[in-house]
């Protein structure tokens, strides 16, 4: 949701301080989900597992096709200068008329977002029914047949409508920046899932039902109840103060060429459907390796790949999402204003944002390279039990470790981009994700099907999936600065050439470890895993500490050490 310019840094501070709470319930929410998933996977075979992880790919589609490009238009939408205070406080005060004007322009804004959240519920009723019937229909005999699956496709589709209708809600939560709000219904919704995931596996387990996915399908109803339930409650209270509505409303006085049945902004619609055919090829990118995956492997090796990636992808659903998240946040609010005040000073604030988010990349993904392969099968090993320990196992999750920094460098420039692109931009983003996409599909049918590596190979198609997307990202990224009067060079988030020296050398031991030494093996592993991180930081501290100087310096002088709103 953009901002007028003018307070760069002030929305950048506010937006970072959103960003720690992010992160807190992304953590919050994987530890209980981490805790639920140990108390089970020792009674999970991988063949359930792989039907769990179509039937959350089945979810992930209806929420993302129907709310996405929603989302990405209203974080577009320029607001009105924020009023921190309701628009009656005292109904026996007398407002100037400019005071006036600005809040109810302000409740305007709110009552436009909440309208166009209903187009994702209408959108979601007609995504769920059609994704409901193709995954009943085209089910395979192995996956059809397990126990419950029809009920928990059913269950499953009612639960994104439960969650889509908790959009209005979210909108207002979103806008008027309650992030202390959001992370504690988060965080109640993601404990009450596990609870529920757990609890009944576990009443499973010991009355001898067996009840195959129904447990996944019942913990996203519980999920997507305390949703509704808790942004509702929150969002009710903010509407009453603001004065707008959390229903489908009439905006007055509207405008016949500015709103559609005096209810739904055109300009939003039409970025909208700009949005939507550009999240449609990326989706089919994000999750494309889940498609390829059921249509052209066993369940087993659906059940190690989802295992691989939901331990493997923990790093990039706890710290690079919420990042994400808050950037796109940021660099729409900053780049998006069509006004020319504070156009420098705000285009100076995102790239120092940007910067600082590849340079704390860099230094993840040098930790992570030498580090992952090493160590991520001794962990496995420790919480998934006998049942998963295999070599298979052991070596796809090995391999998707260097897949984590191809998440965080495309998720950042791609963030960068939805929030700055222009509605031709974004065509033209969406033509090139149907080269992205042909380009994922050829890998992975030369990975999959010539070369016969199984889960494995599309993990290696990923990775040259996500290289071409990076490199176009970047590219754009360049561009735009330049086009500004900027500059974004390489040295600006590299790291230093002893930093990159160290990691192979710490990868080159860590192999030697693993291949010719039997005992102490995991001891020394860690040690020198141990050694390495701070060898790193010893490295690095200069220019941490100078850049994260640099970032205060600039946040002081632009006077952003005053409170910063956050719930």
């Amino acid at each position: 949701m953009s901002q007028p310019a003018g307070n760069a840094s002030t929305t950048l501070a506010s937006a970072m301080s959103g960003t720690t709470l992010l992160i807190f319930v992304q953590l919050a929410s994987r530890l209980f989900i981490f805790v639920s998933n140990q108390m089970i996977l020792r009674s999970l075979s991988p063949s359930i597992l792989g039907v769990s992880a179509q039937l959350e790919l089945f979810l992930i589609s209806i929420l993302y096709f129907s709310r996405e490009s929603i989302r990405a238009a209203i974080q577009r939408q320029p607001l009105q200068p924020f009023s921190a205070s309701p628009v009656n406080p005292d109904k026996n005060a007398v407002l100037s008329n400019e005071e006036e004007e600005r809040r109810n322009a302000q409740a305007k804004s709110s009552q436009l977002i909440v309208n166009m959240t209903y187009l994702s519920i209408g959108m979601g009723v007609v995504t769920s029914m059609a994704f409901a019937l193709f995954y009943v229909h085209f089910a395979s005999k192995e996956v059809s047949e397990t126990p419950f699956y029809h009920a928990s496709v059913a269950v499953t589709a009612i639960a994104s409508l439960i969650e889509l209708s908790s959009e209005p809600s979210f909108a207002v939560v979103q806008q008027y920046m309650l992030y202390s709000k959001r992370a504690a219904v988060e965080i109640g919704a993601a404990f009450i899932k596990s609870l529920v995931v757990c609890g009944i596996c576990a009443w499973a387990a010991w009355t001898g039902h067996s009840l195959g996915v129904l447990p996944f399908a019942l913990g996203y109803l519980s999920y997507s109840l305390m949703l509704f339930c808790g942004y509702s409650l929150v969002a009710t209270h903010q509407s009453s103060d603001w004065q707008f509505s959390l229903l489908l409303s009439r905006i007055r006085p509207s405008d016949k060429a500015t709103y559609f049945a005096d209810r739904f902004s055109w300009l939003l619609m039409s970025l909208s459907a700009n949005v939507f055919f550009q999240s449609v090829m990326k989706h089919l990118l994000t999750q494309g390796d889940s498609m390829i995956l059921a249509a052209m492997t066993s369940l087993e090796d659906q059940g190690i790949y989802s295992l691989a990636s939901n331990y493997g992808g923990l790093l990039a659903r706890i710290l690079f999402q919420p990042i994400e998240e808050s950037s796109r946040t940021i660099f729409s609010s900053l780049l998006s204003s069509r006004g020319a005040k504070n156009r420098e000073s705000n285009i100076e604030t995102a790239k120092v944002h940007l910067l600082n988010v590849v340079r704390g990349y860099m230094m993840i993904s040098v930790v992570i390279i030498p580090l992952g392969p090493a160590l991520a099968p001794k962990a496995l090993h420790i919480l998934g039990g006998r049942r998963w320990t295999t070599s298979e196992a052991d070596s796809l999750l090995a391999l998707y470790c260097y897949y984590i920094p191809f998440l965080a460098f495309n998720g950042i420039s791609e963030a960068f981009v939805s929030s700055t692109a222009s509605p031709a931009e974004l065509r033209k983003q969406a033509a090139w994700m149907g080269l992205f996409s042909a380009c994922f599909a050829l890998a992975a049918y030369v990975f999959l099907a010539i070369g016969d590596m199984g889960a494995r190979g599309l993990v290696y198609a990923n990775i040259v999936n996500m290289s071409i997307r990076i490199v176009w990202s970047f590219s754009f990224v360049r561009e735009y600065f330049r086009q500004h009067k900027s500059n974004l060079a390489l040295d600006e988030f590299a790291l230093r050439p002893r930093t990159y020296a160290a990691g192979a050398i710490a990868t080159v031991i860590l192999s030697d470890v693993e291949s010719r030494i039997s005992s102490y093996r995991d001891l020394i592993s860690f040690t020198v895993g141990g050694l390495y991180i701070l060898l790193v930081l010893y490295f690095e501290k200069e220019p941490i500490m100078t850049h994260s100087n640099r970032i205060y310096q600039y946040l002081r002088s632009k006077g952003t050490r005053s409170k910063i709103r956050v719930d």
